[in-house]
């Protein structure tokens, strides 16, 4: 990349104009990776939170954040969300949340799905606090991107 894209010929900030370019179908997926002990692992993929069914929560906030991403990232355009879907992962360190977002149109979904993925750990991490304060949100990142002209890129 040899130019800022959010940056005019004199250097102000701007919002990219992106109605030139052609409608596809796009699709991102981010992840985040929360780390916790193995008991409070237990207790939130047993359901047996004091908080009730954390999982829910988690899923429901990230796709909240998904549409919600341009009212938190500034020059993020509004787009047309045609889904979302998050998962909460059970690992060897605890959790790994998917949040995976499609639309058809002209920009990309990737900031919506790291927002999704993001909020999500975050909310998970609300969840859980009561029972271990020392959970760690860790590894928000984007995982693959479809779509557009640059078509496919996967990590």
């Amino acid at each position: 990349m040899t130019e800022f894209t959010h940056l005019d010929d004199d250097g102000r900030v701007r919002m990219v104009e992106v109605g030139e370019k052609d409608q596809t179908k796009r699709e991102a997926v981010a992840e985040a990776v929360v780390v916790m002990s193995q008991a409070t692992t237990e207790a939130l993929f047993g359901g047996t939170l004091p908080k009730g069914d954390a999982l829910a929560s988690v899923r429901l906030a990230g796709i909240m954040a998904a549409k919600r991403t341009p009212d938190l990232i500034p020059l993020c355009h509004p787009i047309a969300i045609t889904g979302v879907d998050v998962e909460v992962e059970r690992t060897e360190a605890g959790a790994r949340i998917l949040a995976t977002v499609r639309t058809t149109g002209r920009t990309g979904v990737e900031m919506e799905a790291m927002t999704a993925a993001s909020v999500a750990a975050l909310t998970l991490y609300d969840m859980v606090k009561g029972v271990e304060r020392g959970v760690e949100v860790s590894a928000v990142r984007l995982l693959r991107k479809d779509g557009g002209k640059s078509g496919r890129w996967e990590r």
